[in-house]
């Protein structure tokens, strides 16, 4: 390749990466850069038979790590009351992609979920709300440990926020109160953290349960 070959390439090399720093958002972008259409992503199924509910999550990283473990764990169906955009870069890179797999279904706040919560109750789904333990209030189901239900019939599985948890309205729809039983040196639990034990029972008991003859 002659000095001018050389030059030329440079030159369109240097335009690539001008025109990629453009349009990313991140400071030292991974060089791919993908467009894709609202409506080329997963749709909602009529039926799903396990359903994630997100009570106005606001943080981002919370959110991309919470729809990667639900994609892991055969999550069929997202639904968000308000919160953080799925779709934003920083969902998206912390979902690894997650995001892009899953059926969403994004209200603008949590007033929009209960009419989805109450149609799926009345199809025979359990509603189960995750509680800190020993919460739940006076004259109210005290939550089992999470083990302890039966994860395997069709599932909605509702996680509050970082700061307030899951609204008291929401919690009233609930069929299963469920608790993470931890140390008390913390008060509660990362949500995404708690997220995960929660979503992969279900996975869990399904496979166990197919290997008994």
């Amino acid at each position: 390749m002659d000095a001018q070959a050389r030059g030329l390439r440079a030159e369109a090399g240097g335009e690539a990466a001008a025109v990629l720093d453009a349009v990313a958002s991140t400071e030292h972008p991974d060089g791919v850069v993908a467009t894709l259409a609202i409506d080329e992503l997963p749709q909602p199924k009529p039926e799903p038979q396990f359903v994630l509910v997100l009570d106005q999550l606001q943080d981002p990283g919370n959110l991309g790590t919470l729809l990667r473990t639900a994609l892991a764990a055969g999550v069929e169906e997202v639904w968000l009351g308000g919160g953080a955009d799925p779709l934003q870069p920083k969902v998206l890179r912390a979902s690894a992609g997650a995001a892009l797999a899953l059926p969403l279904r994004r209200e603008s706040d949590r007033d929009g979920l209960l009419p989805l919560l109450e149609a799926a109750r009345a199809a025979g789904h359990q509603l189960v709300a995750t509680l800190v333990e020993g919460g739940g209030g006076a004259g109210t189901q005290a939550p089992i440990p999470y083990w302890q239900l039966d994860w395997t019939r069709p599932t909605v599985l509702l996680l509050g926020n970082e700061g307030a948890g899951l609204h008291p309205e929401l919690a009233a729809l609930a069929s299963h109160r469920v608790t993470i039983p931890h140390s008390s040196a913390v008060e509660s639990l990362n949500v995404a953290v708690a997220a995960g034990p929660l979503l992969l029972e279900r996975w869990r008991q399904q496979r166990q349960r197919a290997a008994i003859p």
